[in-house]
């Protein structure tokens, strides 16, 4: 029966509390996280400059969870790769390698599915099933690593869930990452992406740990957000960016403010000047995102025409914006529909997905 302690989820200070409990010196914690996180093992045998009692002990009282590559799906349009990851209990999450020029960028997940409910994500259809623990989101990074020989220079947390959902676990899991005695992971390197929980942006700007804020707007007024994003009707869209602002103001970091563009919905050049006066004068940038089709909403992306007109409007308003470029479109590489792609693969009488140029892992 698996512990219910997974080491790998212990921060340096946690990990430090449990061997002085066991009457180990504080030594033995630098040795045992680095070869958590810096090394980045997965079976506690391979300590191999700790005692074999020690071992043992490690082995009677923790767990050492590695997730498991069940299905790795590689675009042939650019160089992202799309991974699935097992986690027990038969489910699965997903993350994304995303190579570009200046470094290799992992976007991870958070939770197994998500409760936010917005319904232009695929993450949310099913609801959450749980919560992932600071290791299994480390982990993400870890098995990627491994799997292409290639150091991760920033890391997006901006998969399948709503991460201050898992708040507690997520701070672990940026002190774990941070660590110059694991992965070495500057917090300027980290986004975090959040759907507007209002009360835990204050939280994490107390924090003080310099990650960059990415915030799902994606309406200009309540009315079209309540309709796209149940959180909406808890946290309005004023109260939504005062946040952000105060972030912002402690920080002294840009926070990015996310829009998917959906046809016929929020993508009006009215919508843009609206948004646009909300925002100005903040510090910020709009990150305009094509939304990705999902039919069970039968919701459609945005014309090219559309995008470019949008983000025209808040440009010549003094809105600093972006349009995300598309990566592993031929992969499904959007948050959760890979992931619910391969369950609907999963289930007896489902057809499997098309269009996918993919090796699934033994």
């Amino acid at each position: 029966m698996e512990n219910n302690i997974d080491i790998r989820s212990l921060t340096f200070d946690a990990l430090c509390a449990e061997l002085e409990k066991m009457g180990e010196k504080p030594f033995r914690a630098r040795q045992i996280f680095k070869w958590l996180h810096a090394k980045q093992i997965t079976e506690i045998s391979e300590m191999t400059d700790i005692s074999n009692a020690l071992r043992a002990r490690l082995n009677e009282e923790y767990s050492l969870k590695t997730l498991k590559t069940v299905a790795k799906f590689a675009s042939k349009v650019d160089n992202t790769i799309k991974y699935l990851f097992d986690i027990g209990g038969g489910l699965v999450i997903e993350s994304v390698l995303m190579r570009y020029s200046y470094g290799n960028a992992v976007c991870i997940s958070s939770q197994a599915g998500c409760r936010m409910g917005c319904t232009f994500c695929a993450s949310a259809i099913g609801g959450l099933e749980r919560s992932l623990s600071a290791g299994e989101m480390a982990e993400q990074i870890y098995r990627i690593q491994q799997d292409t020989g290639e150091r991760v220079s920033s890391v997006v947390i901006m998969g399948s869930g709503e991460p201050l959902d898992n708040f507690e676990n997520v701070m672990d899991f940026l002190d774990i990452i941070h660590s110059p005695l694991g992965n070495d992971l500057s917090h300027r390197h980290i986004t975090l992406s959040t759907c507007g929980l209002a009360d835990r942006i204050y939280e994490l700007a107390d924090k003080n740990l310099q990650i960059t804020l990415a915030i799902s707007l994606h309406a200009p007024n309540d009315e079209i957000r309540q309709r796209t994003m149940p959180v909406a009707k808890k946290y309005d869209i004023d109260t939504v960016i005062r946040a952000a602002s105060d972030y912002a103001q402690r920080t002294k970091r840009r926070v990015t403010f996310e829009y998917a563009l959906i046809k016929g919905v929020n993508d009006s050049a009215e919508n843009a000047s609206e948004l646009a006066s909300r925002l100005k004068g903040k510090l910020c940038h709009v990150n305009l995102i094509p939304v990705n089709d999902v039919k069970e909403h039968n919701y459609i992306r945005s014309s090219e025409k559309s995008i470019q007109s949008f983000a025209s409007v808040l440009r010549a308003r003094g809105i600093e914006t972006t349009v995300r470029r598309r990566l592993g479109s031929d992969i499904n590489a959007a948050c959760g529909q890979l992931r619910r792609s391969y369950m609907k693969d999963k289930t007896p009488g489902k057809d499997k997905t098309p269009g996918v140029s993919a090796r699934r892992a033994d």
